[in-house]
């Protein structure tokens, strides 16, 4: 063969060995997850021989993965901590936005082990024994509103009460009026702000997830109130398609 003639087969050698590379990262993925079962591995591992025609007459023994080279428990805190991180610095930018609007003295955020929480008093949204939205709530929710648009997270809009009881004919405990408030919030929050009903849960605490004392005045004045809880992806519930 002359000099001058090119080199044959130099093609598909590149292109094998880019094949081989993506077998190895394929099978480097399945130890870094830990869902390499031993049985399936080599059932695999015995195909690519056949396909492959490499590692004839020869059986390549696999390892598998130590529990001190790779821990379920590490990556799962890990991921907690990556969430939380983002959760943190969501509330961190809504508060600013909020206070930017003008609304820091009528919606606190906080951040919990659940999500970031708006917390609305009910001196803001309703009258006393109410459950009909003020005409100054609209503003409040509409801004509120443009916030949860930009998350795609699972969103509860809870309603609390404080210890005080209540009886009347359209609410004959606290349960009912803490239920019809967060239903009132989450009408409005669809009808009025344009979110995702899907992306909506409502629900009522009534007077038992109080978070001040009920035996004062300020006490009783903090537990009225609506929790919106943009809640965080690993504590999402599947909900009825």
């Amino acid at each position: 063969m002359s000099d001058d003639e090119p080199q044959r087969g130099t093609p598909w050698l590149t292109t094998y060995a880019d094949m081989v590379t993506l077998i190895l990262c394929f099978f480097v993925l399945l130890f870094s997850m830990s869902i390499v079962q031993m049985d399936k591995f080599r059932a695999v591992m015995s195909s690519l021989q056949g396909a492959l025609g490499i590692l004839d007459g020869a059986v390549t023994p696999v390892i598998p993965p130590s529990d001190d080279v790779f821990d379920p428990a590490d990556l799962q805190a890990q991921l907690l901590a990556q969430e939380m991180q983002m959760m943190r610095a969501m509330a961190a930018e809504f508060e600013s936005e909020l206070a930017g609007m003008g609304l820091s003295d009528k919606v606190i955020v906080e951040m919990e082990e659940r999500g970031v929480v708006f917390r609305l008093a009910d001196t803001v949204l309703f009258d006393i024994g109410k459950d009909e939205l003020r005409p100054e709530a609209r503003e409040v929710l509409l801004k509120v509103g443009q916030l949860l648009s930009q998350v795609a997270n699972p969103i509860r809009v809870e309603g609390h009460t404080d210890n005080w009881p209540i009886n009347t004919p359209r609410f004959p405990s606290n349960w009912e009026l803490s239920t019809g408030r967060a239903t009132r919030v989450v009408r409005f929050l669809i009808e009025e702000a344009n979110l995702d009903p899907k992306q909506l849960q409502a629900a009522g605490y009534g007077e038992y997830h109080p978070i001040a004392d009920n035996e004062t005045a300020e006490g009783r004045q903090r537990n009225r109130r609506v929790d919106v809880i943009i809640l965080r992806p690993s504590l999402a519930v599947a909900e009825p398609q």
